[in-house]
């Protein structure tokens, strides 16, 4: 849910680890650096993109910032430049922004010089990896992130399992295959093909809602903030780690 561009489902926060500048990896490095060079290549022109909705994203800040406590230790995977970060870092006792992207975490990092937060870091990051100690975050935020994920289930379970009993996931997240399907199953492949979109996952909102009640968590919100004509395919969604 970053500034740059919430406006676009399909590239939006990516969630993924990597530098563009590693050497060659095997394994879950080198799907990680392959999705890195995507995010790293369009990070300016992301970055430089208007918020289609603002009141809808004025909506979803405001929703998370009820959830926020000033104590919290937050994890925010697929930070992307970092927009969202800098807004709810106040609310929190330490937040930690993290992305794929070494092109989207150097931009973040200018735009904390210019605005500087002591509780707020931005690190490179794979959401699909472990990213923080099992156990040691009372909240992890997921904005425009989860349709991109290599496997939804694993990159909720790895969120998951960094919370506290009792800690909070909050998300939003494009249910992808809510849209047309003339797009996700004639455009996107299109897009892909010609390297102008990643791989996205096409679920709808059950799915979402399912894959996170198989985790043990209990739903306590599930909302669209959209304020624009037509259907929100973004659901904002508020869960709880059993205590």
């Amino acid at each position: 849910m970053t500034a740059g561009a919430s406006h676009l489902p399909l590239m939006s926060t990516p969630s993924l680890s990597s530098s563009a500048h590693a050497a060659p990896a095997t394994g879950q490095a080198a799907v990680s650096a392959r999705k890195a060079r995507f995010w790293d290549r369009i990070a300016t022109k992301y970055a430089a993109d208007p918020i289609a909705d603002p009141a809808g994203y004025e909506a979803t800040l405001r929703r998370v910032q009820g959830f926020l406590k000033i104590s919290d230790e937050v994890l925010e995977i697929g930070c992307g430049t970092g927009t969202t970060a800098l807004h709810l870092a106040p609310f929190t006792h330490r937040l930690r922004a993290t992305d794929v992207s070494a092109e989207m975490i150097d931009i973040a990092r200018d735009k904390l010089v210019v605005d500087p937060l002591p509780q707020l870091s931005f690190e490179v990051a794979d959401a699909d990896t472990a990213v923080a100690a099992p156990g040691s975050q009372d909240v992890v935020m997921a904005f425009n992130l989860l349709h991109l994920v290599d496997d939804l289930d694993q990159a909720l379970a790895m969120a998951v399992q960094t919370l506290r009993p009792g800690g909070l996931l909050l998300a939003k997240t494009p249910c992808v295959g809510e849209m047309n399907p003339l797009i996700t199953r004639l455009a996107l492949p299109l897009m892909r093909a010609v390297g102008k979109a990643p791989p996205v996952l096409c679920f709808k909102a059950p799915a979402l809602l399912a894959a996170m009640q198989r985790l043990g968590l209990e739903v306590l919100a599930v909302e669209r903030h959209g304020t624009r004509q037509g259907k929100d395919i973004r659901l904002f969604t508020a869960a709880r780690k059993p205590a």
